[in-house]
């Protein structure tokens, strides 16, 4: 019995010792970790990284989004705010480089494609002035190469071709664009466009039937030519198929507390990682074959404190890192593979 009350004894002290810490180290707030105790060891899938990023003071403003630029080591974030610099730039091992706010009035999402050679940086600005309601893209330093949309006008039109709240994007390898546009507005709709910017096919109904949308925040590709779209106002994510678009099936019952409002893939393909937003909750669901999608099933949950509200997310293809902007926490925090040598807390 002795034996018993030791360990008790010394559990207590490690915990508490671990509460202390993240007390003298920052505001539960600034540096948020997730008390997640999962039952069995295999169900342990990521972990906090503490050491990222070395210094958290370089988020001023409330952080929307973040974007990895997986080929040269580089996270971007948006933040919103009066009088700072709208775009940060880090290493992945979280070292500050540098910030721009050229032409971007209220960043909502945003997304890193390219090569090793030339890399784009696209964002979404739901602003109401010059550059508002349009899709942005961006070279790496800031400079503003192309804008989608008709700037600081919102509408419904196709040509030209008009935005209201886009929320998301996601280019994938052959440059082809998908944007979910309708957080809140006149749109609710899913739009894929060329690779010159031209309209390839669009669902866009407000509604609750298959492909229909309310409130299609997130928007991500699969290994197998599906696109994923979180249709947060419905609790469910949607999937059609990449180059018809034909609709091919919808997930809900993963979700009947409060539906999605990011999703991104592992690079293994193997996981789905959802970021609930007002329930401050990641999940990991299973990603389904080829085929038929099946049913959603959830093998992890990671529950951060109240009120960090995880917005969008990102995941780098290279080490399998999850960075997930928090708007309540006004930070990003970076979730590495449990077999990643990051400094972390973890159960």
């Amino acid at each position: 019995m002795a034996r018993v009350w030791v360990c008790v004894g010394g559990a207590v002290f490690l915990l508490s010792c671990l509460v202390l810490h993240s007390c003298y180290s920052g505001s539960l707030v600034s540096r948020t970790f997730a008390f997640y105790i999962p039952w069995r060891k295999e169900d342990t899938l990521f972990r906090l990284d503490l050491g990222w990023p070395k210094y958290s003071e370089y988020f001023t403003g409330s952080t929307f989004s973040v974007a990895v630029d997986s080929l040269n080591g580089l996270v971007y974030v948006a933040q919103r705010g009066d009088n700072i610099p709208k775009v940060l730039v880090f290493t992945e091992d979280g070292y500050f480089l540098r910030a721009w706010n050229y032409t971007v009035d209220t960043p909502h999402g945003m997304f890193v494609s390219g090569t090793p050679y030339e890399q784009s940086v696209w964002i979404t600005d739901v602003g109401s002035g010059a550059y508002g309601h349009t899709v942005k893209k961006y070279n790496s330093l800031g400079d503003l190469v192309q804008v989608l949309g008709t700037p600081g006008k919102k509408g419904t039109g196709l040509n030209p071709l008009q935005f209201d709240n886009p929320a998301e994007l996601y280019v994938d390898d052959t440059g082809e664009i998908y944007i979910v546009d309708g957080d809140g507005g006149l749109n609710n709709r899913l739009v894929k466009l060329s690779q010159d910017f031209l309209i390839l096919w669009l669902h866009g109904e407000n509604g609750t039937g298959p492909g229909k949308f309310n409130i299609p925040h997130g928007v991500t590709l699969d290994s197998v030519g599906r696109v994923w779209v979180a249709d947060r106002g419905n609790k469910r994510l949607q999937v059609f198929d990449k180059d018809t678009g034909e609709w091919l099936g919808a997930w809900d019952n993963c979700f009947t507390e409060e539906g999605p409002s990011a999703v991104r893939f592992t690079p293994d393909g193997k996981y789905l990682i959802v970021a609930q937003l007002n329930l401050s909750r990641l999940s990991i669901l299973v990603a389904p074959p080829s085929g038929s999608i099946g049913d959603c099933s959830v093998v992890s949950t990671i529950q951060l404190a109240d009120q960090v509200l995880p917005h969008l997310l990102e995941v780098d293809k290279k080490t399998g890192a999850v960075y997930v902007a928090e708007i309540g926490a006004k930070q990003v925090q970076k979730y590495v593979p449990w077999h990643s040598h990051a400094p972390a807390f973890g159960a």
